[in-house]
């Protein structure tokens, strides 16, 4: 099992920035992909990025791609999502997801079989 808790969700104006966390516990990070999905009101989750569990392969939803950076430290047990450049579309409730199977990450929520519990991001002025 693999418990995971975001933090750093909040409000920020248009163009600024955020770093969400993903902290884990029950199961080391290094044996795990990770991804993040979000979900607007009213839209169903998607994707948003992945990093494999040795963190060499990442990849990103085309419209976050070049603003967003996700990452991982093994030794602090945590993920992370560095958003820059945000706009108000940005807005959302984040999830972090970690897999044992999609080692190599996954755009797919349904690879995923364990999920925080969100925290919301809010850009707006």
């Amino acid at each position: 099992q693999v418990r995971l808790v975001e933090s750093g969700g909040g409000l920020v104006q248009p163009g600024g920035s955020l770093r969400l966390s993903c902290l884990a516990s029950g199961r080391t990070l290094s044996s795990c992909a990770m991804g993040w999905f979000r979900q607007a009101p009213g839209k169903e989750r998607e994707f948003v990025a992945s990093i494999s569990w040795t963190g060499d392969s990442t990849h990103y939803a085309d419209a976050v791609k070049g603003r967003f950076v996700i990452s991982k430290d093994n030794a602090m047990n945590t993920g992370y999502l560095e958003m820059n450049s945000l706009k108000p579309e940005d807005t959302a409730v984040y999830y972090c997801a970690a897999t044992l199977i999609a080692l190599y990450g996954s755009p797919w929520s349904y690879e995923y079989e364990y999920w925080g519990q969100g925290t919301q991001v809010t850009v707006s002025s």
